[in-house]
């Protein structure tokens, strides 16, 4: 069979021919395509569709209606491929770029491995927010999925944030936990970033994506400069550093080479489902001490949540950890019995439904910690309800060793400070003018990364007294400074002589 069938949308001109060979082709087996004929195929520009010719239809009984079913996936690669959306014109760039995966067929079946843990719960936060799918390949195109990654510019993760944007979109950073290895947070992390790209760009999402490489400055300049000169906006059109030039068609070469694996890059072979569950721990907690009451391995659950930089957990949290097992699994086990579920007896009129209802729960997770495969329930039944309460010490003493002591941060003084909107003004532009995350910008001002602004809008921050730096004269101004110094002094932290 000749290669450029593959290709449909590109030769749409040709299918009445391709009908007249159809049964000779139906004995031949089908051919892997070779890089030149790819090639040939991308730099060919898109073919318009000629017009339909209509003719009199004719007259016959109608026909019964068919319902289509939705398709299920059983391996996540192949539902990826399946809801890829984004609209890929061929252009020499992108085939460099799809060039340079075929050059190495195997490259997702290695870098599958470091991603299996972690990827169906990444295309689950994409779906929740109604999101391109294309994002969640992009760890793979930033850090080839390496928690631990680090650029020559300081990006850390899958996601490679780099400290300040990790920092204004609400990634905690310490000497204990760092969010950006944290896989899920910096997910989160990543797609609040992303969406609020998006409402910069007017929805585009090649632009918002050149400036999640590049800088949201650096992407609107280069609109600008060739919105002066009479030139196409479009990405392709836009002059950028290399490396944000590349970074865009590599995101769509994989795309398009998943939606067409006959052209021979391999798909990973990986099952639709949860491999790993979250559980929130509620308190802080040892890797060895958790590890142990799970009967899991203490390396592999280090691994699995690279985020935490130490063998325990910060004291004030996260306390969030992944685990390498399934929600039924972990449901199993005595730790959770034990420390998150509760014994509830069953009344008169009593429904699975009205009870997970009344402990906050659903009935999906309410039968599987039960091992109930009906809704049946009788009175006087024994059930066990999902509800932490610590009965575990899950820590060691600080005192046995001084390497796990951490000191208390001084709480520091802050005044309000109202900002008024200008023109050009947005939320991350301000965030970054006064060095504050985004969340509490968000918070402080009940918004949301959606929210529009308008000039003369008034937003409050409150920040650290040391930043102060409101101009004022004579006695006034030394009240002030008298009053701002008594202030430091009080709140001042303590310093070991």
């Amino acid at each position: 069979m000749s290669w450029w069938r593959v290709f449909s949308p590109l030769r749409c001109g040709v299918i009445v021919l391709c009908s007249m060979v159809l049964t000779a082709c139906l004995s031949t087996a089908p051919q892997r395509a070779t890089p030149t004929e790819i090639t040939e195929v991308l730099s060919q520009p898109a073919q318009a569709t000629p017009p339909a010719v209509t003719t009199p239809p004719e007259t016959s009984p109608p026909l019964p209606a068919v319902t289509e079913q939705p398709q299920t996936y059983q391996e996540l690669w192949q539902y990826i491929a399946a809801n890829l959306s984004f609209d890929i014109s061929p252009n020499a760039r992108l085939q460099k770029r799809v060039e340079w995966y075929l050059s190495q067929p195997n490259y997702l079946l290695s870098v599958n491995e470091r991603a299996a843990p972690y990827l169906y719960h990444i295309v689950k936060k994409v779906e929740q927010r109604k999101l391109p799918m294309e994002l969640a390949l992009l760890p793979f195109v930033e850090s080839d999925f390496r928690p631990t990654a680090r650029s020559s510019q300081g990006a850390v993760g899958v996601w490679q944030l780099v400290d300040a944007t990790a920092y204004h979109f609400g990634l905690q950073s310490n000497d204990w936990y760092d969010g950006r290895q944290d896989v899920l947070a910096a997910t989160d992390a990543a797609l609040d970033y992303l969406q609020y790209l998006r409402q910069r760009f007017n929805g585009n999402w090649l632009h918002a994506l050149a400036a999640y490489n590049s800088g949201e400055g650096r992407v609107k300049a280069a609109i600008r400069y060739n919105q002066k000169h009479n030139r196409s906006s479009h990405f392709w059109h836009l002059k950028l550093p290399r490396e944000t030039a590349d970074y865009v068609p590599k995101l769509l070469a994989l795309s398009y080479l998943l939606q067409h694996p006959q052209t021979g890059l391999q798909r990973p072979s990986l099952a639709n489902q949860a491999q790993t569950t979250v559980l929130d721990v509620g308190q802080p907690f040892n890797f060895g001490i958790l590890a142990g009451l799970l009967n899991i391995d203490k390396q592999r659950l280090h691994q699995l949540n690279p985020g935490y930089l130490r063998h325990q957990s910060p004291v004030k949290g996260p306390f969030k950890v992944l685990l390498p097992m399934d929600q039924q699994q972990l449901f199993a086990t005595d730790f959770y019995r034990r420390q998150f579920s509760t014994h509830y007896q069953v009344k008169l009129n009593d429904t699975l439904y009205g009870i997970a209802r009344r402990h906050n729960t659903n009935v999906a997770q309410l039968k599987q910690l039960n091992n109930k495969t009906r809704d049946l329930i009788q009175v006087g039944e024994i059930l066990l309800i999902h509800r932490a309460h610590a009965k575990d010490d899950l820590t060691v003493d600080y005192e046995i060793s001084p390497y796990l002591q951490q000191q208390r941060p001084a709480k520091v003084a802050t005044y309000e400070k109202h900002h008024v909107i200008q023109d050009g003004d947005s939320l991350w532009a301000v965030s970054r003018q006064y060095q504050v995350p985004m969340k509490d910008l968000l918070d402080w001002n009940k918004l949301t990364t959606q929210s529009l602004l308008s000039p003369g809008d008034t937003l409050i921050l409150h920040l650290p007294v040391e930043t102060a730096s409101t101009p004022s004269t004579g006695a006034e101004a030394d009240g002030s400074k008298d009053y701002l110094d008594e202030l430091k002094t009080l709140v001042k932290p303590k310093r070991d002589p």
